[in-house]
């Protein structure tokens, strides 16, 4: 698969307007400009386009978060009502479908816990397909796989709205910061319109063509991660076996050419056994598992990817799901233990 990759820097500082609140910690993109496009709000001349958001998951929360802060005006939903309580504290509405969602808000966005979730939400019951219509635009930001992201493209696009897929490279803390990286495909027309609130949500944004390559990006993207992670954590165990201090490890990796910064933020706490969540181990299975299947349907080797997702089985069958990814080390003690 072709994969046309243009990468759109940020905005500079200069011409960015400044924040209405001195609480904002980043520069407002002003939505109150005119928009000759079937997005233009009907509120007033200038208007603001009107944001959904479902999904409100360790990513999705503090996503909508920032779009909020930022003062646009934002709608969320999520199967457990509960997680929308804090965004409509500051200041969101809430709607109890998906559907009520995207006929209500003229761009919405997705982030979704893995391919049925997605599905579900934007084609089951009452689900966005049902309330988008034509001039209306749908980006999903959850991590899928193609089939499932050209399947939305097309319930979607029946509709007569855009869609748009993006799913992000980051976990918690940078979705917190607004640092994520956005992997898009799709309309290129509703890119340039959502390009203003990924602009807000993250730190750069990469147009990469037709649909379902934003999807294969991700998954190519988090197969390194996860390895990377597998191999870290042997590293880790192999340090201490002996007789080295893995702190010292950590430093040493953290100083040279291998490094990344996921060594450093969570060795430390991988060390003590200590997992806090940022991106939970079932859904680095999960991205694993999708992108072997994308690797067998080009038959394309992938020998060290596929060891990989065999500790993370292992680890979720220690009950770690819920864990961060880091969590995949518990594997390989169990495997020492084992032979001890």
């Amino acid at each position: 698969m072709a994969l046309c990759s243009i990468f759109c820097p940020r905005i500079p500082l200069r011409f960015r307007p400044k924040p209405i609140s001195p609480f904002l910690s980043k520069p407002l993109f002003s939505l109150s400009y005119r928009v000759y496009s079937s997005l233009q709000s009907t509120k007033d001349e200038l208007g603001t386009v009107s944001i959904g958001f479902l999904g409100m998951g360790i990513m999705g929360s503090p996503m909508a978060q920032n779009l909020i802060t930022a003062g646009c005006d934002v709608t969320v939903w999520n199967r457990t009502k509960s997680k929308c309580d804090p965004l409509v504290g500051l200041g969101a509405k809430y709607k109890s479908t998906p559907e009520e969602v995207t006929a209500t808000c003229d761009l919405t966005f997705a982030m979704l816990a893995d391919p049925e979730s997605a599905i579900d939400v934007a084609c089951g019951k009452n689900g966005a397909v049902f309330g988008i219509s034509s001039g209306k635009g749908y980006v999903d930001v959850s991590t899928v796989d193609a089939a499932s992201s050209m399947l939305i493209n097309k319930k979607i696009k029946d509709t007569g709205a855009l869609f748009l897929e993006a799913p992000v490279s980051g976990s918690r803390k940078p979705a917190e910061d607004g640092q994520l990286i956005f992997l898009t495909a799709g309309d290129k027309l509703l890119y340039e319109k959502a390009s203003p609130f990924f602009d807000i949500m993250g730190k750069s944004r990469f147009y990469l063509g037709e649909v379902g390559n934003g999807a294969a990006m991700k998954l190519v993207v988090n197969m390194i991660m996860g390895s990377m992670m597998a191999s870290f954590a042997e590293g880790i165990l192999l340090s201490e076996k002996v007789g080295l201090d893995p702190n010292v490890l950590v430093e040493v990796v953290s100083q040279g050419a291998i490094n990344a910064p996921m060594y450093s933020l969570k060795g430390p706490s991988m060390i003590k056994s200590v997992y806090p969540t940022a991106f939970p181990l079932k859904h680095q299975q999960k991205d694993m598992r999708l992108a072997l299947g994308l690797a067998e349907s080009v038959s394309q080797s992938t020998p060290i990817a596929a060891a990989a997702n065999e500790l993370y089985k292992v680890a979720k069958s220690y009950g770690l799901s819920d864990e961060d990814f880091s969590a995949v080390i518990e594997a390989l003690k169990a495997a020492k233990s084992r032979e001890a």
